[in-house]
């Protein structure tokens, strides 16, 4: 399995429509084949700063899902919302917590 990382800087009066945006699509993302989970998260110190935490059985999975047309126009209405380009990662878990309570 792979994770997706993906940073996104936001223009203030765009993090509300991005939210909406994700909104509607985050269960079309979720079911989409090899998709395993996916989250969103925001940095706590500058709330224009998102991330998407993507979970793939595979790269080819994730190739799949960035060749679609959900992708296209996803992306296409997300980027045209950025205040500076995104910043992406894809990454495999070297090591693991002990339990499910991280501390």
């Amino acid at each position: 399995m792979i994770n997706r990382i993906v940073k996104m800087h936001f223009r203030p009066e765009e993090t509300d429509n991005f939210l909406a945006l994700f909104e509607q699509v985050k269960e079309k993302i979720r079911s989409f084949n090899g998709c395993k989970g996916v989250e969103l998260l925001r940095d706590i110190n500058n709330t224009c700063i998102m991330f998407t935490y993507s979970h793939w059985e595979s790269e080819a999975h994730l190739n799949d899902y960035r060749s679609s047309e959900l992708f296209a126009s996803t992306w296409k209405d997300t980027k045209a919302k950025f205040a500076q380009k995104a910043e992406a990662w894809s990454v495999e878990q070297v090591v693991g917590s002990a339990n499910n309570n991280l501390k």
